[in-house]
């Protein structure tokens, strides 16, 4: 399989698990980050724990555990233990090659 459709399938595969309307709402919050069109490193990034993050959301502590097991096998965010919690945050790199993704697959048409 060549690199570039190496890239199409990982892409593919973020989007795929993106398309779940729970898994973008929690998405969205952890990209919550930083101000709009700027990046910030992992060390910036907001870390939520994960009963706080479906605060608000309506979703169930078991379906809110699975929806961040698919964003984190997507490689769409991180999670780490640290005490009785258990933290995530978005993986700005990742972001950052979707941005790309865009940018450089954009063409706008008059």
């Amino acid at each position: 399989m060549s690199n570039y459709q190496t890239n199409i399938q990982c892409q593919a595969d973020r989007f795929k698990a993106l398309s779940n309307p729970h898994r973008l709402a929690l998405y969205q919050r952890l990209c919550t980050c930083c101000t709009p069109s700027t990046a910030c490193t992992p060390d910036e990034a907001t870390r939520f724990c994960v009963g706080d993050l479906g605060e608000g959301l309506d979703i169930a502590p078991s379906t809110l555990s699975h929806h961040l097991k698919e964003l984190h096998r997507a490689g769409l965010i991180a999670m780490q233990r640290n005490g009785k919690n258990v933290e995530c945050w978005v993986e700005t790199d990742t972001l950052q090659e979707m941005i790309g993704f865009f940018h450089t697959n954009l063409t706008i048409k008059d």
